[in-house]
């Protein structure tokens, strides 16, 4: 059986600015619309932090979820937050529409779970991915890659058939995109931007009935996330600390510059983009005993890479006025 169906933000006032920005990180803006809500389902990075799943951000506007990215553990972390956040739109079976801003492998590691798991979990149609170029070819591996366990699940003879009772929905409708509007329906328009990573790369504007949310992925500051958000009501976006960074080798320092955004760079970025709600989430950081060795600066503690909440809150709070906070998984605004 050929499994190709591919359609396609004074030193002295650093706490107190920051302590009043930062909004506890479970809890959500007491104003917040109840249409649409963002549900943060991974923060993490490359990095095998237990706390801090892959990337992956869930858009949920009433009854219907999208899906920005699916990075290592989206589905248990979706799973979890229809379970004890009370939002039954994010669970497996559920998402159906998805995006993604690019093709590393921390933001799309968990896309077999996403096709796979949401249809045994009862998806009952294809899915729908909208991102860069060689997303149909990823997916098309993906199928090819899990033909045994489909073939199997679809063979009105086999006794696992059941358990994939709705036989078209583990294919996948992959879709390559320009920057533009990519999607829109009756609850939400999708707009694509271009950012600057190491590949091809996209940031994602989402303009529901009652709120406009951007998130940038992984991404250099770009003058289009400035644009996209104009006065959004949240911005999603990436910061890496300086004072980290002054810790890590010269080649990652390098990286960072070119494809990445630094806490600075990042509260500059906000000062124009003017934002209602920062939020920052993708930070890399080291807790104690992960850092590998070739990282560490000579005679550093196991600790000398980890980013703590505080660094965050003073390295944006010294620098931007605006109202933001730390994002952690399972965190809804």
């Amino acid at each position: 059986m050929k499994l190709t169906r591919i359609m396609c933000f004074a030193a002295s006032m650093s706490v107190a600015i920051a302590a009043k920005s930062q909004q506890p990180a479970s809890q959500a803006p007491k104003d917040r619309p109840t249409r649409t809500k963002v549900v943060l389902l991974g923060t993490g990075t490359p990095v095998p932090d237990p706390d801090r799943s892959g990337p992956a951000t869930a858009i949920v506007v009433d009854d219907s979820a999208y899906l920005v990215d699916f990075g290592p553990g989206v589905v248990r972390r979706a799973e979890s937050a229809a379970l004890t956040r009370g939002i039954p739109a994010v669970e497996p079976r559920n998402l159906k529409v998805a995006f993604v801003t690019h093709l590393h492998s921390d933001h799309t590691a968990g896309y077999s779970d996403l096709i796979l798991t949401g249809w045994t979990s009862g998806r009952a149609v294809p899915l729908q991915v909208y991102g860069p170029s060689g997303l149909q070819s990823m997916t098309e591996h993906i199928l090819q890659a899990y033909r045994i366990d489909i073939e199997t699940r679809t063979n009105p003879e086999s006794p696992m058939h059941d358990i994939g009772r709705f036989p078209d929905a583990w294919k996948v409708n992959a879709h390559e995109i320009n920057a533009g509007v990519i999607y829109k329906d009756e609850k939400v328009t999708v707009t694509a931007f271009a950012t600057k990573h190491a590949m091809e790369s996209y940031g994602y504007r989402f303009e529901t009935p009652d709120r406009t949310i951007v998130i940038s992925g992984d991404t250099n500051p770009v003058e289009a996330t400035i644009n996209a958000c104009n006065g959004c009501d949240v911005l999603i976006h990436e910061a890496q600390p300086l004072e980290m960074q002054a810790k890590m080798p010269k080649s990652v320092q390098s990286v960072v510059a070119k494809y990445h955004t630094t806490t600075e760079q990042l509260a500059e970025l906000a000062n124009k983009a003017k934002p209602k709600l920062l939020v920052i989430y993708h930070t890399i950081t080291f807790p104690p005993g992960i850092a590998p060795p070739r990282l560490l600066p000579p005679n550093a503690g196991a600790d000398a890479l980890y980013v703590s909440p505080e660094m965050l809150q003073k390295e944006i709070g010294t620098r931007y006025s605006g109202k933001f906070v730390i994002g952690k998984d399972l965190d809804v605004y």
